[in-house]
């Protein structure tokens, strides 16, 4: 019959293997091997030759997030974006397709733009993090995100964390950037309510905004927009 547990062991005379079911919805069936050993198939994950599920091996990690130093026991499997919203509590790393494909998880990791979903939390070690929560100056929000407000760049807003990390990474590689470039540099994030003219607007915005900024600073006139 079907097991009545999610978690079991099979054991042998050498290894215990720790198995978990996926999804306990699915069938799974048992297997006599004879001499009183049973084995299952189905919809299960094999977590490694040695580890139990009550001892699961885990690696310490020590990194930046947002300026505070931070240094966490984590299973070596555990991805950043998992690290960074169950871990370091920081739920703004929205997690929107499980294919590295949305863009909703990007972060900087050492002031590049990270899906976080594409790497593992032991990954980072010593890397210095940055995600859509170290953005605004207490609540003084980011000029991007102040771009994002005034130009209605968001809808639902599910990916706008992502686009706003991305614009930002974006921005600091090229400050005035065309309609074109926005385009290539925002191409790896993806938005399923606004059509993405006003994300344009809003980066084109922010760039113009901080050029100004800087200009005032330097005594350097700055044109915003691009070609």
């Amino acid at each position: 019959g079907a097991p009545t547990s999610k978690e079991f062991s099979i054991c042998n005379s050498k290894h215990s293997l720790a198995l978990t079911i996926i999804n306990p919805r699915l069938p799974a069936y048992y297997h006599e091997l004879g001499d009183g050993k049973r084995v299952v198939s189905g919809p299960v994950f094999l977590q490694s030759p040695t580890a139990t599920s009550e001892e699961p091996m885990k690696r310490k990690v020590a990194l930046t997030v947002n300026g505070s130093r931070r240094e966490d026991e984590v299973e070596p499997r555990l991805l950043l974006v998992h690290y960074l919203r169950d871990v370091a509590g920081l739920t703004g790393t929205h997690i929107g397709c499980d294919t590295s494909q949305c863009g909703a998880c990007t972060v900087l990791v050492d002031g590049k733009a990270v899906k976080s979903c594409t790497m593992f939390a032991v990954q980072a070690q010593d890397a210095d993090i940055q995600t859509i929560e170290g953005l605004a100056d207490g609540d003084k929000l980011h000029p991007l995100q102040q771009a994002f407000w005034d130009n209605h760049g968001l809808q639902c807003g599910y990916c706008t964390p992502g686009f706003i990390m991305a614009g930002v990474y974006l921005l600091s590689q090229n400050p005035n950037p065309s309609d074109d470039e926005i385009r290539k540099g925002l191409e790896g994030n993806l938005c399923r309510c606004t059509g993405y003219v006003n994300i344009i607007k809003s980066v084109k915005d922010a760039a113009g905004k901080m050029g100004a900024a800087t200009g005032a600073g330097t005594g350097s006139p700055v044109t915003a927009g691009g070609d």
